[in-house]
């Protein structure tokens, strides 16, 4: 065909009752984000949660649409950027995924951050600009390391973390008796040293990693009640993370991080390396001012650090640095057929 042929095409116009969502897609260490740049509308709510929950009761039906098959897939990621809901805020966040929505994301902080800056979205300034954004579980600062027009990289300081419980045991079916640490990085994990279970760590062996990682996590749930100190729509076991030696002298560890329905994350994951800082700090091998690498099951870097100390609701507690670089990847405008029998999506894991 000529190519006057196909500009037909991209000229084309859809009918009016077909529903456009149009995204900006990133990645951050291979982790995909989907940037969600109009298609939401304006979303009601005070708080972050409360916009959080009309999302979840009234608006899912995007999520299935474009994290979901045939437009996403089962480890698809998703950004609904919205007002702040804070007086000195820039910009709000709602984090979504192939089973619903998260509490807080370090690689989505750290390529939704990339992505408004380099396209002008919201003004960059040389040689750091600091983005102050509201997330489900709290105020997350970051700041972006500027190199001209381009992010470098960026940096966040996330929500207190702390640990719940080192050292822990629960029976899983077919595993025995495993041992975990329970530690909150804007999200709950169980920590499971994959040595300990004679578990490989490498992307050949995702599917074990799967199995293993919903398994475990359902096991967790079902032994003991996660709460969240503040506000009990946090209280919840996001993921597994198997933690193990680095397979790169750039690293110090590996995490791989099973969540939500059995999502593999491909970045070192953002919460889980602050989950980490906190866990490191409780056993006295991360002090202030030190700092980690941790590789994820591809071989994609976080930096991470303790940046200071403090008491959270009772809990000794750090607020975690992490550091990582982001990709923009595409732009797409997304159609909703009403008649398509698919229009909503489908999961299949």
């Amino acid at each position: 065909m000529q190519q006057q042929q196909l500009d037909k095409a991209l000229g084309w116009e859809p009918p009016a009752n077909w529903l456009r969502v149009r995204t900006l897609d990133a990645h951050t260490g291979g982790e995909p984000l989907r940037i969600y740049l109009d298609g939401y509308g304006q979303i009601p709510g005070a708080a972050i949660l409360e916009k959080q929950a009309y999302c979840r009761e009234n608006l899912d039906h995007l999520r299935r649409a474009t994290v979901w098959e045939p437009r996403g897939h089962a480890d698809m990621y998703g950004c609904i950027v919205t007002e702040p809901t804070t007086g000195d805020g820039d910009l709000g966040v709602i984090f979504t995924h192939n089973e619903g929505y998260s509490s807080m994301c370090g690689h989505g902080i750290i390529a939704v951050t990339t992505a408004l800056l380099e396209t002008g979205a919201l003004p960059a300034q040389s040689p750091e600009t600091c983005l102050r954004i509201d997330s489900p579980a709290g105020r997350i600062t970051a700041y972006a390391r500027m190199e001209g027009q381009r992010v470098a990289s960026v940096y966040f300081h996330n929500v207190p973390s702390y640990v719940v419980e080192l050292d822990a045991s629960v029976p899983v079916p077919g595993m025995g008796e495993v041992r975990y640490d329970l530690a909150f990085g804007g999200a709950y994990y169980a920590f499971v040293d994959a040595r300990e279970i004679g578990l490989d760590t490498g992307p050949d062996n995702a599917a074990a990693l799967i199995h293993a990682g919903r398994a475990i996590k359902q096991a967790v749930v079902d032994s003991r009640v996660i709460e969240h100190p503040e506000d009990s729509a946090l209280g919840f076991l996001y993921g597994t993370i198997f933690i193990d030696s680095a397979r790169s002298e750039l690293a110090g560890s590996r995490n791989v991080c099973i969540f939500a329905d059995g999502e593999l994350d491909r970045s070192p994951t953002g919460t889980g390396v602050s989950a980490r800082a906190a866990i490191h700090h409780a056993r006295g091998e991360l002090k202030p001012g030190d700092s980690m690498v941790v590789e994820s099951i591809i071989g994609s870097r976080f930096r991470t650090a303790v940046h200071s100390e403090l008491t959270y609701c009772g809990h000794p507690a750090v607020i975690p640095e992490v550091e990582g670089q982001a990709y923009i990847t595409g732009r797409q405008e997304f159609l909703v057929n009403p008649d398509d029998p698919f229009a909503h999506g489908f999961f299949i894991r």
